[in-house]
């Protein structure tokens, strides 16, 4: 499997108190990755490293297999890219922006950008300064997307849209994604919003990749046990545990756990401890467990 982002053993000190720490990564080729993380992991850090807009103290990145910063010009020709805050020049017009856009990209695509001007209902007259958040949320998409990228990055957006404002822009990135393969990478603290379009995740936490894996595992692997009969040495599992906490009688633990599949109870069958129960997380539970794991494991931060 190829990968259209790749980062190994990343490092970055922004001011005193944060740090991107030993941070390797992989985007597969054509997949949806989500990028997920409380506000503050590293997300934003993270995606600028990638586009060569910050130069790590140490490790290596390639995107589109080129090597970045020193291929970033290659590179970035053929990426899409929506910051967390818009960068467009506010006096300027819808009209003035897309003809901005397109004399420096050689793959606009103005068929494209004339569909989704009238897809998100947009007014060509209009001035940036003029437009509300959502109609600027659009216009970044549409930018974006005009470029008939190989590679999506989008950082945040759909933060502070309407639901509707969020369906329209996500509708329209799926219809990219479905008519040229593109691969994207989006960052996001909305756990459910990316669990209905994503193929892969990633967990930050405070400059740690906590988690990289398929969302398919992510949603089906991580699992609540109630366990009973628990030895004061467990054996190996087959699958990660997590977390243990003793239920309040005393008498069990709970047992979080990832990598978990239907026939591992066969681990718990004529010995101890003995399963009770597997209780299913939803993504956003099995996103704070990882969290809440991560946390107790680096509490220096």
């Amino acid at each position: 499997m190829s990968n259209a982002i790749e980062t190994h053993d990343l490092r970055y000190r922004a001011g005193r108190d944060f740090e991107i720490r030993d941070l390797s990564l992989a985007v597969p080729t054509g997949s949806i990755y989500g990028f997920l993380g409380p506000n503050g992991s590293g997300k934003t850090t993270t995606i600028r490293l990638v586009l060569g807009l910050l130069r790590p103290s140490r490790g290596s990145i390639s995107v589109l297999n080129r090597t970045i910063p020193g291929e970033s010009t290659a590179a970035l020709a053929e990426t899409g890219y929506v910051p967390e805050r818009p960068h467009l020049y506010p006096s300027f017009t819808v009209d003035e922006i897309l003809n901005m856009h397109r004399a420096f990209f050689t793959r606009w695509d103005p068929a494209k950008a004339a569909q989704l001007v009238e897809t998100f209902r947009l007014r060509l007259n209009q001035k940036i300064r003029n437009m509300s958040k959502g109609e600027t949320g659009k216009l970044m998409m549409l930018l974006a997307l005009a470029q008939r990228p190989e590679l999506l990055v989008l950082d945040e957006p759909t933060d502070g849209l309407d639901p509707v404002v969020r369906r329209d822009v996500l509708m329209a990135l799926l219809e990219f994604v479905s008519e040229h393969g593109a691969t994207v990478f989006i960052s996001s603290h909305l756990v459910h919003e990316l669990e209905r379009i994503c193929d892969w995740v990633g967990v930050m936490d405070d400059g740690h990749l906590v988690a990289e894996m398929p969302m398919q595992a992510f949603k089906s692997g991580i699992k609540r046990l109630r366990v009973e009969n628990v030895p004061a040495i467990v054996a190996q599992t087959p699958f990660v545990i997590l977390a243990r906490d003793t239920d309040a009688l005393g008498n069990s633990e709970v047992w979080t756990v990832r990598g978990w599949q239907d026939p591992m109870t066969q681990y718990f069958e004529g010995s101890t401890p003995s399963l009770r129960e597997v209780v299913d997380l939803d993504l956003e539970e099995g996103f704070v467990e990882l969290l809440q794991v991560a946390r107790e494991r680096h509490p220096e931060g």
